[in-house]
């Protein structure tokens, strides 16, 4: 594939990526939100079905804490192939 055809594809998948790790991050904020709450709540209720909805919550909140860690890694992964075939198209173009 052509350099400009492979930052054209480059450049849809880092849209795509990172339009994913914007809501991912809105996810995780809400979440952990919710995490604050629930845990306010199970101190207060001190009651079992209180800690189970925290516990649910807090595993929910470490989910997103993962697929947010894979979603920057795969932005900046793209981003340093985006910004190698730039440098590569450069290159080509002084030749």
């Amino acid at each position: 594939m052509r350099v400009r055809d492979r930052l054209a594809y480059l450049s849809e998948r880092l849209a795509d990526s990172q339009a994913n790790l914007r809501i991912t991050e809105e996810q995780h904020a809400y979440q952990v939100e919710v995490v604050d709450d629930l845990r306010a709540r199970m101190l207060v209720a001190e009651t079992p079905l209180a800690d189970r909805e925290f516990r649910v919550a807090r595993d929910d909140l470490e989910r997103l804490r993962r697929n947010l860690g894979e979603a920057r890694t795969e932005v900046e992964e793209l981003q340093a192939e985006r910004d190698r075939l730039l440098d590569q198209l450069l290159e080509e173009m002084r030749s």
